[in-house]
């Protein structure tokens, strides 16, 4: 009887063991993988040539995964002061920018310009109304103007300082309906649910449902200007620092005037 209960414990013993062998295995693979998550906080206006770039960057790194938070400039400025996972930021305008910089939160000496863009009024493709000057849209027969959120989305900045150049700002407002970011803006002008809205030109460009109606007048706004910079509090400094460094290259730089980017 002691016999079988000395074999019966030794079996229980082994079999412990092995699986301790297995879980000990499994879990030297898995941090044996070495592979890089790398998380990107980006302007929605920048969301189809991120994607591009950062496919062309996998490419070349097989052992870095990029993962982005596209939105507006103003929401990721806030997820980021907050304590949000975030590596490297691109942001749409140098105001948020500036506001990280101002609170410590940016890895010294990465901050750089990276991008120029322009400001336009665009309208439904198809049955579209006949505007080609953002004066326009205070006529009658417009109803619904598509802007962004001016305290948080920078193309929404940008056209409140048109229309306040232009001295019709109070009558904007009364029409205005106001996305979360530029991207929503596209959406109510592509579905008809705004007679027309002010985006980025290069938002424009990747849509076959709007057509840009006018481009702001030249001084009604300031320079569109797109900064990035890697965060202080990044886990993945020098992995941020080389796709940095990859979206300024001659490939990258083909790739933004592609999308309608102006690098500058």
């Amino acid at each position: 009887m002691k016999k079988i209960l000395v074999w019966i414990m030794v079996m229980a013993l082994t079999v412990l063991t092995g699986c301790g062998s297995q879980q000990t295995a499994d879990s030297s693979s898995s941090a044996g993988s070495g592979t890089v998550e790398l998380h990107v906080s980006a302007a929605a206006s920048l969301t189809d040539v991120m994607k591009e770039l950062a496919a062309d960057y996998e490419k070349e790194h097989p052992n870095v995964r990029i993962v982005f938070n596209f939105g507006s400039s103003g929401a990721l400025q806030q997820a980021i002061e907050n304590g949000g996972e975030t590596d490297l930021f691109f942001s749409a305008a140098p105001k948020q920018m500036n506001a990280l910089e101002q609170a410590g939160l940016l890895l010294e000496g990465t901050r750089r310009d990276l991008l120029e863009n322009e400001v336009v009024l665009i309208v439904p493709k198809d049955g579209g109304k006949d505007l080609s000057d953002f004066q326009q849209v205070t006529a009658a027969d417009i109803q619904h103007i598509a802007l962004g959120e001016p305290k948080g989305v920078p193309v929404g900045q940008y056209s409140e300082e048109v229309f306040t150049k232009l001295g019709i700002l109070d009558a904007v407002k009364a029409k205005a309906v106001y996305g979360s970011d530029v991207r929503q803006v596209l959406s109510w002008v592509e579905s008809g649910e705004a007679e027309c809205g002010v985006v980025y030109a290069t938002d424009a460009a990747v849509s076959d449902k709007v057509r840009v109606a006018a481009k702001a007048p030249a001084g009604t706004h300031k320079p569109v200007i797109y900064p990035a910079a890697v965060l202080k509090a990044a886990k993945q400094a020098d992995a941020a620092r080389d796709f940095l460094a990859f979206t300024a290259s001659d490939s990258s730089r083909k790739l933004f005037e592609k999308y309608g980017f102006e690098v500058k």
